[in-house]
């Protein structure tokens, strides 16, 4: 498994417009190749901050969604309401290749 953890700021003097946007983002991500899971993320503190995680099921899976032209114009507007972005690519950890759950 791969995956995807971005994290920024809402920019707040565009807090509602990218509210807006981000859900037509969030069904353009959906509908692209090679996506598994998408899961939105905030403080319980409320603040502006976000991380959102992707799941693929191996880097050509990734590497499909990246070079999507639609993925490619998300990750462009995204600029207009996001700022303080980073992006990571996680892989599997080789202790623990499989997802672990209590009494499993």
């Amino acid at each position: 498994m791969i995956l995807y953890v971005q994290k920024y700021d809402i920019n707040p003097d565009k807090a509602d417009a990218y509210n807006e946007w981000a859900k037509t983002a969030i069904r353009r991500i959906l509908a692209a190749p090679g996506v598994v899971e998408f899961r939105g993320y905030r403080p319980i503190s409320g603040t502006s901050q976000v991380t959102v995680t992707i799941e693929f099921t191996d880097l050509d899976a990734f590497a499909a969604f990246y070079a999507d032209e639609d993925m490619q114009q998300v990750l462009t507007e995204r600029h207009a309401y996001e700022i303080n972005i980073t992006t990571e690519l996680w892989g599997s950890s080789p202790v623990v290749p499989e997802p672990l759950r209590p009494g499993g």
